[in-house]
């Protein structure tokens, strides 16, 4: 498929952890050039969750300098996802949720205000779960202080924001066993809201198998409420949110790159093909248009 092939606007490709739409009329850009990224934040009443995202699109920015590079929010933050959108005009575009899931967000929200914008977007896969997400995972515990060689009775809980949906809950399953792996003791997903169990039923119940040395992983994109409430909850150590980790820029690029390369994109750089352990993606019609 080249870069002017006709795609129509209800077109969506399937990733590993989620499902990735495009849409649009062609996947070429008016002038050429790349399709612009634009990073989908949820928004969040904390400030330090604002400056932290700007913060992280700087370092995509520096990974990737003739990429433009955009910002839009779900709620609460402007610049708001359908304003960013706006002003992209005609232009192509992908839009990298800046979550770690799937989720109503993921599945109506960014889709329903990408269909809704002039702009021809690709609305790429969730962050996670990808061992990017672990690597980011196992620096910020090791800042927080988890040894170099996991304790004896060590174990963590894996705290993320939560979500109704079971596809939300089943990916960060998949995260708390990457993590596991890596770590070589037990970790248990918890959730601050919407599933179970909480951050303090997780930790005690890895106290009630033994567990003396119980870590929080926090398993959010920047701080906020959640976090705080989170990392307030340890009994030991409790790690930073996942922020301007060096993997979360490359991980946004990696999702875009997905895209770009799935609908034949002629400015899709060099290996940006999905990575071996991830299924190639593949075309289906969005169900809503069905």
């Amino acid at each position: 498929m080249t870069a002017t092939t006709v795609l129509d606007r209800t077109s969506r490709v399937s990733g590993a952890s989620g499902t990735s739409s495009v849409s649009g009329t062609s996947t070429a850009n008016p002038g050429g050039g790349a399709p612009a990224l634009v990073v989908v934040a949820h928004g969040s009443r904390d400030p330090r969750a604002l400056s932290t995202v700007r913060a992280l699109l700087d370092r995509v920015r520096a990974l990737r300098p003739a990429l433009p590079v955009h910002l839009g929010h779900i709620e609460l933050n402007a610049p708001l996802l359908p304003d960013t959108l706006a002003a992209l005009g005609e232009r192509a575009a992908v839009l990298v949720p800046l979550l770690l899931s799937r989720g109503y967000h993921v599945k109506q929200d960014i889709p329903e205000m990408a269909a809704a914008s002039p702009a021809r977007t690709g609305v790429a896969a969730p962050l996670g779960p990808h061992s990017l997400l672990v690597d980011a995972l196992h620096d910020r515990l090791t800042e927080a202080g988890w040894p170099a060689r996991a304790p004896r009775d060590g174990a963590v809980v894996l705290a993320s924001a939560g979500s109704r949906d079971p596809e939300s809950r089943t990916d960060t399953g998949r995260t708390a066993a990457l993590l596991a792996e890596r770590l070589g003791v037990p970790v248990l997903p918890a959730y601050a809201s919407a599933a179970a169990p909480t951050v303090p039923e997780a930790v005690r119940a890895l106290a009630a198998r033994g567990y003396r040395r119980v870590a929080v992983a926090s398993y959010f994109t920047a701080p906020g409420r959640f976090a705080t409430e989170c990392a307030a909850a340890a009994p030991w150590i409790a790690s930073a949110p996942l922020g301007t980790h060096p993997a979360m820029a490359r991980l946004l690029l990696h999702r875009y790159d997905q895209v770009s390369a799935a609908r034949g994109d002629d400015s899709a750089p060099e290996g940006a093909r999905p990575a071996a352990t991830e299924p190639a993606l593949a075309r289906q019609q969005h169900p809503a248009h069905a």
